[in-house]
């Protein structure tokens, strides 16, 4: 009986597929840091707190599950060193090193820490059913916002409680439909693979 690529290779995470090559490894580090700055661009300004609603934290969140975590941690430090040297793909089209003392930084070191946490539980394959992916990505966005939050009420003084309802109330809505996408994307990537090695 044949036995596919696919099953050869056993696949801890969805790129595994194309890694192989330092090139191809590096190249899925730059690819992510530049997903991330890509997605950052989608940046909605709120007048009430000085964070705006963005598409980073999907990017990390679905990025991170697909590469792993010593991918993915790579990628989110590369896409905050590169950000704070001057190129301006964080979000709202800003970079610099002034960016360290934002009340958004925080979120930055978040991305750091989620994607570490995520990558280690795709590897895990938490990823590959719908349940697995929503846990994971719930514990994802529980520590962008644990940094975030916590940066947040330091820099502009205000208690817990206040910092809370300014850098992640508004944004819960968003977070569950990101989580949906999520959660039908990468189970459903395994899916088809599964299909594709039979």
């Amino acid at each position: 009986m044949a036995t596919s690529a696919l099953s050869v290779r056993k696949p801890r995470v969805l790129a595994d597929l194309v890694a192989g090559s330092f090139v191809r490894e590096i190249t899925l580090v730059m690819g992510y840091a530049a997903f991330i700055g890509i997605f950052a661009q989608i940046s909605v300004p709120l007048g009430f707190t000085p964070v705006p609603i963005t598409g980073q934290t999907f990017a990390v969140l679905i990025g991170a599950a697909a590469l792993g975590w010593a991918r993915a941690g790579a990628g989110t430090l590369l896409y905050a060193l590169v950000g704070l040297a001057g190129v301006p793909w964080f979000a709202g089209g800003t970079g610099g090193m002034k960016i360290a003392s934002a009340p958004t930084f925080g979120y930055i070191i978040g991305f750091f820490v989620c994607s570490v946490l995520v990558g280690m539980m795709a590897k895990a394959g938490w990823d590959r059913k719908a349940i697995g992916t929503i846990f994971t990505m719930l514990l994802g966005n529980v520590v962008i916002y644990g940094f975030g939050v916590t940066w947040l009420a330091a820099t502009i003084h205000v208690t817990a409680a206040k910092a809370i309802s300014l850098g992640m109330t508004p944004f819960l809505a968003g977070d569950l439909i990101k989580l949906a996408i999520a959660a039908v994307l990468l189970p459903g990537a395994w899916y088809g693979l599964s299909r594709l090695s039979k």
